[in-house]
């Protein structure tokens, strides 16, 4: 992943008067799929985060960004209803984190589901000296 935005990093919009508006943005990484993954680290007041999800969303529309993550630790739950409330959907949560999603463009929502169930295999194999050979695989989580 490369870096996108730095929570330092602003944008610069036209105001009237010839004057520069600078505009704070939250901190975004890059995904390989034409999205960004903002994990919020920092302390913040859902008013503040919302104004930043409102000019970040703006901007990576500009820049034909798809899909936005966002990944809330628990200690930042405070920030959940802020993002749903800007068309934030909840996508998985672990004991430590929600993960929440959006997709940007003006088409279906292509963000990938959750996976929802974890595969293994298991095995007993025997030979002719009765010893016996134990296999065991997590294929890990796959998408059904």
């Amino acid at each position: 992943m490369s870096v996108s935005t730095n929570s330092s990093s602003v944008a610069q919009q036209a105001v009237p008067e010839n004057e520069v508006e600078q505009v704070e943005l939250l901190a975004a990484v890059d995904n390989s799929y034409g999205g960004v993954v903002v994990d919020v680290t920092q302390p913040m007041d859902s008013a503040v985060f919302t104004s930043l999800l409102q000019a970040s969303i703006s901007q990576w529309r500009q820049k034909g960004k798809k899909g936005v993550w966002i990944k809330l630790p628990i200690e930042r739950s405070n920030l959940v209803d802020a993002a749903v409330k800007e068309g934030f959907r909840y996508h998985h949560a672990e004991s430590d984190y929600l993960m929440l999603v959006r997709w940007l463009p003006e088409t279906d929502d292509r963000l990938p589901a959750n996976a929802s169930h974890r595969v293994g295999i298991g095995a007993f194999v025997m030979n002719g000296n009765r010893e016996v050979y134990l296999l065991h695989m997590n294929l890990g989580s796959l998408l059904f």
